[in-house]
């Protein structure tokens, strides 16, 4: 049993009218509520699913070369490997004891935004493994479009058409994260975690976990809860930009990764924020005389920006 819901999402896809609102209510609660929810009936073969894991866990058991050959990018283009203290999530805290590798949308070399160095539009860094780049694009492409079936759903609840924010998501500014958790021998000093307290800058995550646990959630009354394993299940939750978008109607919730000790943890983290011209504005249907709208108007990029400076500021990669 979990206090954090699970949803099959199918029936946004395939599902009667009836089915399809009764999916994108239990997704409005959630959001409402804890703000994070599991997620069964996505389509995502098993197979791609454990071929990702393999190659994460090949790329950080790989030489030290290999990494340093696709080092981070820096803030402005997201992109490539963090090294051990690279990122500090929570600024309160030590840096956080994992290592990462984003991997951005893919463009065509001569796409205009590419070619222009748009904000976070940039090359892809891409490690010298056979199958890697065709294993995390397939792998990509597919989340991104569950991300956006979950949108539908969003819309839905918000009382927007269902297609709604597709034109907002069709060139995003989506990364998939690798993540590596070394395993500790002792609770680390200092309240150092594997990744600090934070709240999540886009509008929502698709997270694929292996067996290992050490995800926890901080419900609304201020508990923390484990996010158990569910296999074949991601676990999702919206972020800061779908909660400004909303105007507070769905709240980011703050979570933490606690190092298990003497294992290693693998995930893979899918971050869908908007279009970077896209306008975050409060939507007409979250705004009324007793709420009025909580935020200015900002684009995607302006947003992330305004979110990831400070998690890199102090740190070397």
């Amino acid at each position: 049993m979990t206090a954090i819901p699970i949803i099959d999402i199918a029936p946004l896809v395939n599902g009667s009218p009836e089915q399809t609102r009764a999916v994108a209510d239990a997704l409005g609660s959630a959001c409402r509520d804890v703000g994070f929810f599991y997620v069964t009936g996505h389509m995502i073969p098993p197979a791609l699913v454990a071929r990702v894991f393999e190659m994460s866990a090949a790329f950080f058991a790989g030489p030290a070369s290999l990494r340093e050959a696709t080092s981070f990018s820096g803030p402005g283009d997201n992109r490539g490997y963090i090294r051990l203290g690279g990122e500090t999530l929570d600024p309160g805290k030590p840096a956080d004891f994992k290592e990462a590798f984003n991997i951005g949308l893919e463009l065509a070399p001569d796409d205009p935004q590419l070619l222009a160095r748009a904000p976070f539009r940039a090359p892809n860094l891409w490690p010298d493994m056979p199958g890697f780049r065709d294993t995390m694009l397939d792998y990509f492409d597919r989340v991104w479009r569950l991300g956006r079936d979950l949108h539908r759903g969003f819309a839905l609840d918000l009382g927007l058409e269902p297609e709604f924010f597709e034109s907002k998501l069709d060139k995003p500014i989506a990364t998939l994260r690798l993540l590596h958790y070394p395993p500790v021998t002792s609770p680390p000093p200092d309240g150092q975690l594997g990744a600090g307290v934070h709240t999540d800058y886009g509008n929502v995550t698709l997270l694929a976990t292996d067996a290992v646990g050490g995800l926890m959630v901080k419900d609304r009354s201020g508990r923390w809860l484990d996010a158990p394993v569910i296999p074949g299940a991601f676990v999702c939750n919206i972020g800061d930009c779908l909660m400004r978008w909303s105007n507070d109607v769905y709240v980011s919730t703050p979570h933490k990764v606690v190092n298990p000790l003497g294992a290693d943890r693998y995930s893979v983290a899918f971050f869908l924020d908007p279009n970077p011209d896209a306008m975050v504005a409060c939507l007409p249907t979250c705004i009324n005389r007793d709420r009025p709208a909580k935020y200015a108007p900002i684009t995607g990029a302006e947003f992330l920006r305004s979110r990831l400076e400070p998690t890199y500021a102090g740190t070397t990669t």
